[in-house]
């Protein structure tokens, strides 16, 4: 089990209070195949010299705080879900340091002194891009500058598939534009959003495709408007499904607000209120706008064919 430390700056935490740790530092926002790699190295040193394996990130995302305000900030992995993936790569501490401006502020050789020394770090592993510091002054190379001595460092180079780094935006950017197998090759998984079911206008039930209509708190990077193969863990348990993002514009007229739509397979249960995990898959086809109900319900079974016939074929 994860050890989740949180921490406002400044904080007081003691280096005396602290155990011997190897640090890795990140955002970590998808916790890709790069990220993974950082993450691997340094539990390998830890493993080696018999020390605690930690892992520090940030929140919110420092372009939330540092960068445009009218640019949206959209997650590949919110803080529950890098939780839970930090937990499978087998991190004894996440430090969860809260991002503002007076932190951002900080110079390099405070942050080194302030989130490295005191927390008793004895190795520090990161991405060579890694940046630290006001103005991200502070960089894997100056960081021996900055050590005193306490610690040593790796830098991880970069992690390429198809000669390009694998990258959050490059995998944010593979999501917009619905290649959710792009998306699947980059993470090392499917990517994966968490939301709650809601009250919705309840038409599916009535021509045989009933869905569930979820509802994000926090601003996932969400696939383009179409239909998806996906599975969905409901209630613990995994079922296959085919999504519908979008704007059912069979129905309406004008512009709505845009939704998620999900049609479980071999799944009739109340779960109003309920907390559904989606994995996409793949996109089948565009969203688009039917000449009536029975075109709209004989294309729902094509696509719950193709669907089936998918998952057929990769299970």
């Amino acid at each position: 089990m994860t050890k989740l430390i949180k921490i406002t700056h400044p904080h007081s935490i003691k280096k005396v209070d602290c155990k011997e740790t190897v640090l890795a530092l990140g955002f970590f926002d998808g916790v890709h195949k790069g990220h993974q790699q950082v993450i691997k190295t340094a539990k390998e040193i830890a493993d080696d010299k018999g020390l605690l394996l930690s892992v520090m990130t940030f929140d919110p995302h420092p372009s939330a705080i540092l960068g445009n305000r009218d640019e949206s900030i959209s997650y590949l992995t919110p803080l529950e879900l890098k939780v839970k993936w930090m937990e499978k790569l087998g991190v004894d501490q996440l430090f969860i340091v809260q991002f503002t401006e007076e932190f951002a502020n900080l110079l390099p050789q405070e942050f080194v002194d302030q989130y490295i020394i005191a927390l008793n770090a004895k190795h520090v592993v990161a991405g060579f891009d890694f940046s630290f510091g006001k103005y991200g002054k502070g960089t894997m190379e100056s960081l021996p500058f900055h050590s005193r001595n306490e610690f040593l460092q790796t830098t991880v180079s970069k992690f390429d598939i198809d000669d390009e780094k694998v990258s959050s935006s490059r995998i944010r950017q593979a999501i917009k534009d619905g290649e959710m197998d792009e998306a699947a090759r980059l993470l090392g998984r499917q990517y994966q959003i968490i939301g709650t079911v809601v009250d919705g206008d309840k038409r599916g039930r009535t021509i045989g495709f009933p869905t569930a209509n979820i509802s994000v708190s926090v601003p996932y990077a969400l696939p383009s408007v179409g239909v998806y193969a996906v599975k969905c863990i409901v209630n613990g348990e995994l079922y296959e499904g085919m999504c519908n993002i979008g704007y059912k514009p069979t129905f309406y007229h004008e512009f709505q607000k845009q939704t998620i739509e999900v049609n479980i397979f071999n799944f009739n249960e109340d779960i109003y209120g309920k907390e559904v995990e989606i994995f996409w898959f793949t996109r089948i086809r565009d969203e688009k706008k039917f000449n009536g109900i029975n075109e709209l319900i004989e294309q729902l079974h094509k696509d719950r064919e193709t669907v089936i016939s998918y998952f057929n074929e990769i299970n």
